[in-house]
């Protein structure tokens, strides 16, 4: 019935329905021409516009000149960024809209975008993707280290832990705020990238021993980037593979933040056992990414990060009831799903040895 032409032309001019249909066509519409408004999105970021905004409202000339646009450019620029709430009209002028303003205040979103571009070409032939099953693009020579037989180097880790690093804080918080770390007196973060989620925690919880184990090359960066922070002193770092080398123990908490959904089935089981087999018993694992099936924002799982593992070349999202299940397959005694301030960005699993 919702495809007939004449029920949509009813739906349109019947009072009780018209406000349905255009909700419901909006929302088709958006669908259709997404593509257009995340492109509008990375001149934005790629421009600099909404920090140019950021201390106050310019005029479009001036706009023009410090982004190095013509005249109508920046004007069709402009006019674009406000249709999505980037930026809005003042006076004679622009300002930073609602939207524009979130964004700031979140400088991992806009690393994101930045990087959008080896996504956004990965998927000009999705039925291409889908069919040679995924990777073989920019975005998978972007994370390719992580599947190196051995530790890569510097220039291999460089981009992807840079990245992870800049938007690890919008999930630290979270997960954090989730799960009292300061309970526990010993905390490894596996696959900790560049440290900045064991930072965030080091600052809530000052007593907490804290680890990172990583790829040597990773850890190498991790530890410049600790040392600038402060915290170098509070943090040991081992190198070694997750996937082949035994975790080092002693600890009574393991955490993998955003690292399950990032392997297949198989490697995920591997590592959730050689977690399982570090920990004592009683011990507790935190695990904290997004999560497919999560209710009211179904398509930042399997839509976004569905086809963005896909393009990545591994992993997959997977439900709390896919992870509890694997979980138990591990060997773990117990795991229950904890409520986050955000579910969109960031969900939280603890189990139990």
């Amino acid at each position: 019935m919702l495809a007939s032409p004449r029920f949509q032309q009813f739906a349109t001019r019947f009072p009780l329905t018209r406000p349905i249909a255009r909700r419901r066509a909006r929302a088709l519409f958006d669908l259709v021409a997404g593509f257009t408004y995340s492109q509008i999105l990375a001149a934005c970021v790629e421009l600099g516009l909404l920090d140019l905004l950021a201390d106050g409202p310019l005029d479009s000339t001036i706009i023009a000149t410090r982004t190095n646009l013509p005249p109508a450019g920046a004007e069709r620029l402009l006019r674009g960024a406000a249709a999505l709430g980037l930026v809005e009209r003042f006076g004679a002028g622009w300002a930073l809209g609602s939207q524009g303003a979130a964004l700031r205040g979140n400088r991992g979103i806009a690393e994101m975008v930045a990087h959008h571009h080896l996504l956004y070409a990965d998927l000009a032939d999705p039925v291409g993707l889908l069919r040679r099953g995924g990777g073989g693009g920019g975005l998978s020579n972007l994370w390719r280290y992580a599947e190196m037989a051995g530790s890569g180097n510097s220039a291999d880790v460089a981009a992807y832990s840079a990245l992870m690093a800049a938007s690890q804080p919008m999930v630290a918080a979270q997960a954090i705020d989730a799960y009292p770390f300061r309970q526990h007196r010993r905390l490894l973060d596996v696959g900790g990238g560049e440290g900045a989620f064991l930072a965030a925690v080091g600052t809530r919880a000052p007593g907490l021993d804290l680890a990172l184990f990583d790829l040597p090359a990773v850890g190498e960066r991790a530890r410049s980037r600790l040392e600038s922070a402060g915290m170098a002193t509070r943090i040991t770092i081992f190198g070694g593979n997750f996937l082949s080398d035994a975790l080092p123990d002693g600890f009574d908490i393991i955490s993998l933040v955003r690292v399950l959904h990032d392997h297949d089935d198989g490697p995920a089981l591997t590592l959730l056992r050689a977690v399982h087999a570090a920990l004592p018993p009683g011990g507790t694992l935190f695990i904290t990414e997004p999560m497919a099936e999560t209710p009211g924002a179904e398509p930042a799982g399997d839509a976004y990060f569905g086809f963005y593992l896909l393009a990545m070349g591994s992993g997959r999202p997977r439900s709390p009831t896919e992870i509890r299940a694997m979980l138990s397959q591990a060997g773990f005694a117990s795991s229950r799903l904890l409520p986050t301030a955000l579910p969109l960005t960031t969900r939280a699993i603890i189990a139990r040895r």
